[in-house]
């Protein structure tokens, strides 16, 4: 059987799509949707601007956080800028994910590096994570529906991926 190991062992940064050097507000153009949260850690300007608002550590900071970005979503679309609205909708989803991760381990720890990225036993996290990831999941389901958003990435990533 093999060991699933954590993606970010091997990681090729040489050729990941998203670049912290490049101002995506600036070149928009460089931007690509990806797969689920990707891109989300590197993009400024919109990694500071999100960033700054995404906490999950009790449900009532879910709640303030994921209301926040969620504005934030609505004002990038607003002002039509598509990457900005894509990359809240990103932070909302690995609000979710994130959340999800410390209900379902421990610390938030899903492999343990001192034993061949070995994983850690499921169900020893934290009851109120589930709580603000059910917070999270709601916004980041409501980002999708929404039909300019989905109009936007659907054209994006027909015409640049």
């Amino acid at each position: 059987m093999a060991i699933n190991k954590p993606s970010y062992l091997n990681f090729d940064h040489e050729h990941y799509a998203w670049k912290p050097e490049i101002d995506y507000r600036l070149h928009p153009l460089e931007y690509r949707v990806g797969k689920g949260e990707q891109g989300v850690l590197i993009c400024e300007p919109y990694k500071s601007e999100i960033g700054q608002h995404w906490r999950f550590k009790t449900p009532e900071i879910a709640m303030d956080s994921s209301a926040k970005i969620f504005l934030l979503f609505e004002d990038y679309l607003a002002a039509n800028d598509f990457v900005g609205a894509d990359m809240a909708r990103k932070y909302l989803q690995m609000g979710y994910t994130r959340a999800r991760r410390y209900a379902n381990y421990q610390g938030g720890k899903k492999y343990n590096a001192d034993d061949n990225y070995t994983q850690l036993q499921r169900g020893t996290g934290d009851p109120e994570k589930a709580a603000a990831a059910r917070i999270f999941y709601d916004k980041w389901k409501a980002a999708e529906a929404n039909p300019l958003y989905a109009q936007l990435k659907k054209q994006w990533k027909h015409e640049r991926g």
